[in-house]
């Protein structure tokens, strides 16, 4: 069913996404404690990371977090051996890491297409095994902007029962209000993908949020900037993604302020701002 704001008037509906659940023990602490003391509903995992079971297990002691998949195509290893899938690895069997170039290859060679699909198709497939409901998916580092990406996502998907997809659309002008002073810079260069994107999830019948906020922010979404965008967001479907940990674990990126983004998730006065907007929180398939 495709969600359409104008059916429900007035309400500001907000899924809290924590991306990268898995990556360490460090990431998976933090998704626990923000989702039972904070303001977290949902999570996306990342099926072949190193602490990808021990995620899983948490998310099945709490049945209220809604769990989706965060596909990995760059900055980590295939969950295929990678003599199969030898145009998607460099020699050391990881990912490339040229988005760029790897993105011309699968518009180019139909072996790299069909090697992607076989990928895909065993992170579902490895998500599907784990028990867990599908809530929604998204990719590591966007990389479903890209067309083909994009487009396999939805196709492999719907047979797994696939009903929700990030699109990240971020208006400017609600991070503005957010941080008063905040100039973000334009995102021309990804726009026209993501709305090519959003055209082709809602007409495959699946839903995305109205806007998704966590780009510009990315690593560094702290407690004023959250309570900034719950408080300015439109009405609506709203998708907010933090990348919360305790502390910086191994592969962990540079800069990032895990603990602070868990800290904005758990603090009283993002629950109290939530309270003051009216808004309902929740995971995709709340909204559905």
């Amino acid at each position: 069913m495709r969600f359409e704001t104008q059916e429900q008037p007035g309400l500001k509906n907000i899924v809290v996404t924590a991306d990268d659940f898995g990556a360490g023990v460090e990431v998976n602490e933090a998704v626990e404690t923000a989702h039972v003391h904070g303001v977290l509903k949902a999570a996306s995992l990342m099926v072949g990371a190193p602490f990808a079971a021990d995620a899983v297990r948490r998310a099945k002691a709490m049945p209220s977090l809604r769990v989706g998949l965060h596909l990995v195509l760059t900055e980590g290893r295939p969950l295929l051996p990678p003599s199969e899938v030898p145009d998607l690895v460099d020699a050391s069997g990881t990912f490339r890491a040229n988005m760029a170039r790897m993105g011309v290859s699968l518009f180019f060679n139909k072996r790299a297409r069909a090697q992607l699909a076989a990928e895909m198709t065993a992170q579902f497939e490895a998500f599907r095994a784990t028990g867990l409901s599908l809530d929604h998916a998204n990719a590591h580092k966007h990389f479903h902007l890209h067309p083909t990406i994009g487009a396999m996502m939805l196709e492999i998907g719907k047979r797994y029962g696939l009903r929700a997809v990030r699109v990240p659309l971020e208006p400017a002008d609600v991070l503005a209000k957010a941080e008063p002073g905040y100039k973000p810079v334009s995102a021309w260069d990804t726009a026209p993908w993501a709305h090519l994107l959003r055209r082709r999830v809602r007409a495959a019948g699946m839903i995305s949020a109205d806007s998704v906020f966590g780009l510009r922010w990315s690593g560094a979404m702290t407690r004023d900037r959250l309570a900034g965008i719950i408080r300015n967001a439109p009405q609506g479907l709203i998708e907010i993604y933090l990348h919360p940990a305790t502390r910086a674990y191994e592969g962990s990126a540079p800069g990032y302020r895990y603990a602070e983004e868990l800290d904005a998730l758990i603090s009283p006065e993002t629950a109290e701002t939530v309270r003051e907007s009216s808004a309902a929180l929740g995971g995709f398939a709340d909204f559905q």
